[in-house]
């Protein structure tokens, strides 16, 4: 599995766990992997690596996405789609190895595949706020 397929596949994971708020995090990965019949180690390891560090590092992804908005925006005005992609991407862009470039360019092409139609240019937008705030 390539790189913006695994990533895909944490964005989805994200987005489940958005929305169902689960307790037992670990279990869902795994009912994840089984029933997305995702076999390879490499790619586990990618996920569970980016749904762990987005737990653990939530408040700090948040507040980053909270202080790129625009000021009559709060949080909870924010598609748990967009949301979503945020945490990928912010994570991705604060807290690993990858260049902030390709992690905004992949939350960009998320955003086009499963946003709305002006969820790209948010998306873009927020992102490269938090990067110029770096």
């Amino acid at each position: 599995m390539n790189r913006s397929s695994m990533r895909e596949n944490a964005f989805k994971l994200i987005y489940s766990l958005e929305i169902q708020k689960p307790d037992l995090i670990e279990e869902q990965m795994d009912l994840f992997f089984e029933s997305n019949e995702i076999k390879d180690s490499e790619t586990q390891k990618y996920i569970r690596d980016v749904i762990l560090g987005i737990q653990k590092n939530n408040e700090q992804v948040l507040k980053n996405i909270e202080e790129n908005l625009k000021e009559d925006w709060k949080l909870n005005r924010i598609s748990k789609m967009d949301l979503s992609i945020l945490k990928l991407a912010i994570y991705e862009i604060k807290y690993t190895q990858i260049p902030y470039k390709v992690a905004i360019n992949e939350a960009v092409e998320l955003a086009k595949k499963y946003g709305e139609d002006k969820s790209k240019n948010f998306v873009n937008g927020i992102l490269a706020s938090v990067v110029k705030d770096m």
